[in-house]
């Protein structure tokens, strides 16, 4: 979840630019095996006709790597395969991905952060993948909640690449300070929002440069920033839309949200635990005693501050609820491609259980694969359990919807209203309802 796609997807529904826009599973043992769909042949594997499919994504060097290792081993197994993958600046990557889609020349293969596949899959972009996910996918074995957030009208419309979760991060020697016990690495065992604010207000003396907690990855705008505001929403036991999906009403105006958006502006505007600005590495050079991050944040420790040694990793906060958010980047095959049966075989080799194994290994991310969280005894292990586990039992995806890009930006928006801005809270939801049920009108 590191990277999102909003401004584009938020273009195409402005603007309609998008509507018209014409490693194994069960039987894949390997990257260097996988098996074909019941009832066709296989891939180029024995010959035939020479068949070229295009990948695009965003540029990311470890994926990058995986990617070209994944590339190589299905190019041995089905030498009349080319897969022409074309890594594509992160700035320039959703201009130019809606501009292949608005003109006809979109690419067989596509990257798509997790949130946003509803609304490419609404406006006939991308083919739904049950069918090639029953020959030789195997959708059991991805979780759940993964499986839930590429769901649309029943269908899945796209293939993870892997998952993201959060967690909470805290400087030992700070709480040890000032004598505050440490928080369980049990990840069933999170604690609440007010053992947080708690620990962080006997921590937080500003004066000498030290803070408290950073609760939302700062304060801006961007996908990143709605991916961890909407769990406080469900931490208080809220939710942004009806069960329908069609209406904010009656749900983002709950008394349970408004508890959660309180609370949220009451830690810059109140206690004033959290810091409307952090100086750069705060975390990292040991001025912050609470934050949240993903996985990927333990190699830049590791490798990046090796002298910072009292970090340590504990469950997201919790509420009314345990939840935490998920959802990362995925692999869709798009309408316009004219070879989706080899263009599936490639996804299915990256995303498969093998192939998983590999993206793995080479990029550690968190897995989307139950199989694969059971291959490496790592996962199992603190500090990565707590991800793992928070991944397949507390987490919920954003909400599934075409008007998603919008949904979002009502999110941020929101608060950012009561915090920033210190704006009412009735006020402000009532505003951000109005603009996600308009959003929602309009793709009806």
């Amino acid at each position: 979840m590191k990277k999102s796609m909003g401004t584009l997807l938020a273009v195409l529904l402005a603007t309609g630019t998008l509507a018209g826009c014409g490693g194994g599973g069960n039987g894949a043992a390997s990257p260097s095996g996988a098996s074909e769909p019941a009832g066709t042949s296989a891939a180029g594997e024995n010959g035939g006709e020479k068949v070229t499919i295009t990948y695009w994504r965003h540029d990311n060097e470890a994926e990058v790597k995986a990617l070209k290792q994944l590339i190589a081993s299905f190019q041995a197994k089905y030498p009349n395969v080319t897969v022409k993958m074309e890594v594509i600046p992160y700035a320039d990557y959703e201009t130019k991905i809606r501009t292949a889609l608005a003109g006809g020349k979109a690419p067989d293969v596509m990257g798509i952060d997790g949130p946003f596949v509803a609304s490419y899959a609404h406006q006939d972009a991308i083919v739904p993948l049950d069918d090639y996910f029953a020959q030789n996918g195997d959708l059991d074995d991805i979780t759940a909640p993964v499986r839930e957030s590429l769901t649309y009208k029943d269908k899945i419309w796209a293939a993870p690449l892997n998952d993201a979760s959060v967690a909470m991060f805290y400087n030992k020697k700070l709480f040890e300070d000032k004598g505050i016990p440490l928080p369980s690495q049990n990840p069933e065992e999170a604690w609440t929002w007010e053992q947080v604010r708690d620990a962080a207000a006997k921590i937080n003396d500003p004066a000498h440069k030290i803070y408290g907690w950073d609760p939302a990855w700062g304060l801006g705008p961007g996908e990143g920033s709605a991916f961890v505001k909407m769990t406080y929403l469900w931490q208080a036991g809220a939710e942004i839309l009806s069960p329908d999906g069609q209406t904010a009403k009656g749900y983002l105006d709950s008394a349970e949200a408004k508890k959660a958006l309180t609370f949220f502006g009451g830690l810059y505007n109140d206690s004033k635990v959290a810091p409307k600005e952090l100086p750069p590495e705060a975390f990292e050079s040991g001025k912050l005693g609470i934050a949240m991050n993903g996985p990927w944040f333990l190699p830049v420790l590791q490798n990046n501050f090796k002298n910072f040694k009292d970090w340590a990793v504990a469950p997201l906060w919790k509420d009314a609820k345990q939840v935490t958010p998920m959802g990362s980047w995925n692999m869709a095959i798009t309408k316009q491609s004219k070879h989706p049966r080899e263009a599936w075989e490639f996804v299915n080799w990256v995303t498969g259980k093998e192939g998983a194994k590999v993206w793995y290994e080479v990029t550690k991310n968190l897995p989307a694969r139950l199989s694969v969280a059971d291959a490496f005894p790592e996962l199992k292990e603190y500090p990565l359990n707590i991800w793992v586990k928070q991944s397949s039992t507390y987490a919920k995806p954003r909400p599934v919807s075409p008007a998603y890009p919008a949904i979002s930006k009502a999110i941020t928006d929101l608060f950012e209203d009561v915090t920033l801005k210190k704006g009412n809270v009735d006020d402000a939801v009532n505003r951000a309802v109005e603009k996600i049920d308009k959003a929602l009108s309009s793709v009806k």
